[in-house]
Protein backbone atom coordinates (compact mmCIF):
# COMPACT_ATOMS: atom_id res chain seq x y z
CA UNK A 1 0.00 0.00 0.00
CA UNK A 2 1.84 3.66 -1.25
CA UNK A 3 1.49 6.35 1.14
CA UNK A 4 -1.14 9.24 0.62
CA UNK A 5 0.72 12.14 -1.06
CA UNK A 6 -1.67 15.62 -1.38
CA UNK A 7 -3.48 16.00 -4.89
CA UNK A 8 -2.74 19.32 -6.58
CA UNK A 9 -5.81 21.82 -4.91
CA UNK A 10 -5.80 19.97 -2.02
CA UNK A 11 -5.24 21.61 1.30
CA UNK A 12 -2.28 20.56 3.50
CA UNK A 13 -2.61 20.93 7.08
CA UNK A 14 0.61 21.78 8.56
CA UNK A 15 -0.53 23.32 11.91
CA UNK A 16 1.78 22.80 15.02
CA UNK A 17 1.18 19.20 16.45
CA UNK A 18 1.36 20.00 20.31
CA UNK A 19 0.41 17.40 22.57
CA UNK A 20 -0.24 15.01 19.46
CA UNK A 21 3.80 15.76 18.51
CA UNK A 22 5.46 13.05 20.55
CA UNK A 23 2.75 10.18 18.91
CA UNK A 24 2.74 11.80 15.20
CA UNK A 25 5.63 9.84 12.72
CA UNK A 26 7.24 12.20 10.02
CA UNK A 27 5.68 11.87 6.43
CA UNK A 28 5.77 13.11 3.02
CA UNK A 29 2.99 15.89 1.79
CA UNK A 30 3.69 16.03 -1.39
CA UNK A 31 5.98 13.77 -4.10
CA UNK A 32 6.31 14.32 -7.49
CA UNK A 33 9.32 14.03 -10.03
CA UNK A 34 10.49 18.35 -9.41
CA UNK A 35 9.81 18.24 -5.42
CA UNK A 36 9.22 17.00 -2.29
CA UNK A 37 7.54 18.34 0.57
CA UNK A 38 8.10 16.54 4.26
CA UNK A 39 6.87 17.21 7.77
CA UNK A 40 9.59 16.15 9.67
CA UNK A 41 8.61 15.18 13.24
CA UNK A 42 11.97 14.97 15.95
CA UNK A 43 11.60 14.19 19.41
CA UNK A 44 13.80 16.02 21.41
CA UNK A 45 17.22 14.23 21.46
CA UNK A 46 16.72 12.83 18.15
CA UNK A 47 19.00 13.89 15.51
CA UNK A 48 19.17 13.40 11.64
CA UNK A 49 23.02 12.23 10.92
CA UNK A 50 24.50 14.42 8.51
CA UNK A 51 23.42 13.89 4.32
CA UNK A 52 23.13 15.93 1.62
CA UNK A 53 20.96 15.87 -1.47
CA UNK A 54 21.40 17.41 -4.55
CA UNK A 55 18.47 19.57 -5.25
CA UNK A 56 17.80 23.11 -3.10
CA UNK A 57 15.89 22.67 0.05
CA UNK A 58 14.40 24.64 3.16
CA UNK A 59 13.90 23.29 6.45
CA UNK A 60 10.63 25.78 7.84
CA UNK A 61 10.22 25.09 12.12
CA UNK A 62 6.45 24.63 12.62
CA UNK A 63 6.86 23.66 16.37
CA UNK A 64 9.78 23.55 19.35
CA UNK A 65 13.96 24.02 17.86
CA UNK A 66 16.48 21.97 16.23
CA UNK A 67 19.69 22.80 15.35
CA UNK A 68 20.80 22.67 11.95
CA UNK A 69 24.78 21.72 11.73
CA UNK A 70 25.63 23.05 8.05
CA UNK A 71 28.46 25.24 5.67
CA UNK A 72 30.22 24.91 8.99
CA UNK A 73 28.13 26.77 11.59
CA UNK A 74 25.10 25.41 14.28
CA UNK A 75 21.83 27.47 14.07
CA UNK A 76 19.35 27.49 16.21
CA UNK A 77 16.28 27.25 14.05
CA UNK A 78 13.08 28.09 16.26
CA UNK A 79 9.19 28.25 15.59
CA UNK A 80 8.34 30.18 12.67
CA UNK A 81 11.91 30.27 11.39
CA UNK A 82 13.08 29.12 8.00
CA UNK A 83 16.63 28.09 6.47
CA UNK A 84 17.65 27.61 3.19
CA UNK A 85 20.44 25.62 1.61
CA UNK A 86 21.78 24.80 -1.77
CA UNK A 87 21.82 21.60 -3.40
CA UNK A 88 24.45 18.99 -2.17
CA UNK A 89 25.13 21.15 0.92
CA UNK A 90 25.78 18.71 3.94
CA UNK A 91 23.70 19.42 6.75
CA UNK A 92 22.79 17.33 9.99
CA UNK A 93 19.79 18.02 12.36
CA UNK A 94 19.45 17.28 16.00
CA UNK A 95 16.06 18.27 18.44
CA UNK A 96 16.81 20.44 21.19
CA UNK A 97 12.87 20.31 22.24
CA UNK A 98 10.34 18.30 20.45
CA UNK A 99 9.90 19.92 16.94
CA UNK A 100 8.18 19.93 14.23
CA UNK A 101 9.81 21.11 10.99
CA UNK A 102 8.41 21.66 7.07
CA UNK A 103 10.79 20.58 4.62
CA UNK A 104 11.00 21.25 0.69
CA UNK A 105 13.35 19.76 -1.63
CA UNK A 106 13.70 19.73 -5.14
CA UNK A 107 14.37 16.47 -6.36
CA UNK A 108 17.46 16.58 -8.72
CA UNK A 109 19.80 13.57 -10.54
CA UNK A 110 19.59 10.33 -8.30
CA UNK A 111 16.77 12.32 -5.60
CA UNK A 112 14.37 12.43 -8.39
CA UNK A 113 14.10 9.12 -9.96
CA UNK A 114 10.18 8.00 -9.08
CA UNK A 115 10.44 5.08 -7.03
CA UNK A 116 6.84 4.59 -6.91
CA UNK A 117 6.08 6.20 -3.80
Amino acid sequence: MSLHHATPGELIDIRPLGDKLIDSASIALVRTNDFEVMRLVLPKGKSIPEHQIEGELTLHCLEGSVEVEALGQRRQLQAGQMLYLEGNTPYALAAAENASVLMTMLRKGDDSKADGS
